[in-house]
């Protein structure tokens, strides 16, 4: 496993405290504008992520990338998870991530 360059689990909430990081996050498209990919994240939030146009409408991806401000990430990595994704395990795996288990991630 390369860890030279961890990627904080983060869900919409815990985006904002990671800016300028390479963060690891799970979406459900929505919709394309201008380019961008917009998404919803686990914990209901509306991200922006740059560089993930062309994925499919309502599936979920895994998105790997740099967060910058205004809730947005810039793509390094996207990964189809499917239709059948549930969002709730992730979204307390980010919460343990950067809480009480915080001892435990890189």
């Amino acid at each position: 496993m390369d860890t030279t360059s961890p990627a904080a689990f983060v869900n919409g909430e815990i985006l904002k405290m990671f800016v300028g990081r390479r963060v690891r996050t799970v979406v459900q498209a929505q919709r394309e504008e201008g380019g961008l990919l917009i998404g919803q994240s686990t914990d209901g939030h509306q991200l922006t992520i740059k560089g993930a146009s062309g994925a499919p409408m309502s599936r979920y991806l895994e998105i790997i990338g740099i967060a910058e401000p205004n809730q947005t990430i810039r793509a390094e990595v996207c990964t189809d998870f499917g239709e059948n994704f549930d969002p709730a395990p992730f979204n307390g795996l980010c919460k343990l991530a950067n809480g009480q288990m915080k001892h435990l991630f890189l």
